[in-house]
C-alpha cells in the first residue's frame, strides 16, 4: 500500500516525466500517482483554482504538501531518499524557490526533454520495476 500519493498535472509533459521518474525510483512501491485533474478527494484541502499551480504529495493520513514542500516528503518515501529529504527539508524556502523556478519553466523543460520523454503515463500500474 502506498504511503504517499503524488498528484501531478497530466497535461504537462515535464510534470508527467518527473512523476514517472519518481515512479521508477520507487522500488518499495511507497508512492501512488494520480493526475491532479482526477484527484478531487485527495486534494480537497487545496482550492480548485490553485491545484494546477504545483504538484502535491498527499500522505496516507490526508496531509497535503504542495510544491517545494512536497519534495522532502517524496524523497523520504523513496528507498535511499532520507539524505535528500533531510537536505530539501533543511531549507524549505530555498527548496520552494528551486521548485518554483523549475515549475515556471516547465514548458521549456518539456521541450528540452522531448516528446517521447514527456509522453509517459506515471499513473499506470504496469512496469513498476
Amino acid at each position: 500500500m502506498a504511503i504517499v500519493t503524488v498528484a501531478y498535472d497530466e497535461d504537462c509533459g515535464a510534470c508527467r516525466w518527473f512523476a514517472d521518474s519518481l515512479r521508477k525510483l520507487d522500488r518499495s512501491h511507497n508512492l501512488d500517482f494520480v493526475p491532479i485533474q482526477r484527484a478531487d478527494w485527495q486534494l480537497a484541502p487545496v482550492p480548485k483554482e490553485e491545484r494546477l499551480d504545483a504538484m502535491h504529495a498527499v500522505t496516507d493520513d490526508g496531509r497535503v504538501y504542495t510544491g517545494g514542500a512536497a519534495l522532502p516528503v517524496l524523497a523520504r518515501a523513496l528507498p535511499g531518499g532520507r539524505l535528500l529529504s533531510a537536505v530539501a527539508g533543511a531549507s524549505p524556502t530555498l527548496t520552494d524557490r528551486v521548485y518554483r523556478a523549475a515549475a515556471g519553466r516547465r514548458t521549456t523543460i518539456g521541450r528540452l526533454l522531448g516528446a517521447d520523454a514527456c509522453a509517459v503515463d506515471p499513473s499506470r500500474l504496469a512496469d513498476r520495476s
